[in-house]
């Protein structure tokens, strides 16, 4: 007989950077509770089920660990990356409300292919990485910086809940 699962592992589109300069990426989330939904709604900043702030007191409840952080707090989800952010709430719909079979999904679809040594860009050409020092020993100059690709998938119900749906009494 399988058991439930609870936690969720995930790796952010482009991670939280710490106070200490650190980039923290892979992360747990576990299902969401009752309370975990409810309690929120009593915070006076809150001015409602609809109100936007509600995610990010929702989403520091339930990620259990970012990086090497083992406390995520309020202060670390309202510095997150607007894209990390509207993964995780996509995350979060699919665990709670979804088919967690989906996880995998949603996680390919904002993670670069698994590729060592190669990066992925525009209609999926694939380029080689040169090391440091470049193929003939001299130093190279800085890459021109990646445009990321257009996410042709539109938000919403298509990819997991765009948002934190209310607990209805």
């Amino acid at each position: 007989m399988a058991g439930l699962r609870t936690e969720f592992s995930f790796t952010l589109p482009k991670g939280f950077v710490g106070d200490d300069g650190m980039l923290h990426r892979d992360g747990t989330m576990r299902l969401a509770t009752a309370r975990d939904e409810i309690e929120p709604l009593r915070d006076r900043s809150i001015e409602g089920p609809d109100d936007p702030y509600l995610t990010i007191l929702v989403l520091a409840r339930v990620i259990t660990n970012l990086g090497s952080l083992d406390a995520i707090t309020v202060g670390e989800v309202e510095r997150l990356f607007a894209a990390d952010l509207a993964f995780l709430q996509d995350l979060y719909g699919i665990i709670n409300f979804g088919d967690p079979a989906d996880v995998a999904a949603l996680q390919d679809s904002v993670t670069p292919p698994d590729a060592p040594g190669y990066t992925e860009i525009d209609d999926g050409v694939v380029v080689a990485e040169v090391n440091a020092a470049g193929e003939d020993g001299e130093s190279e100059t800085e890459p021109e910086p990646q445009a990321e690709p257009a996410d042709e998938t539109p938000r919403g119900r298509g990819r997991g809940s765009a948002r934190i749906e209310e607990v209805v009494g």
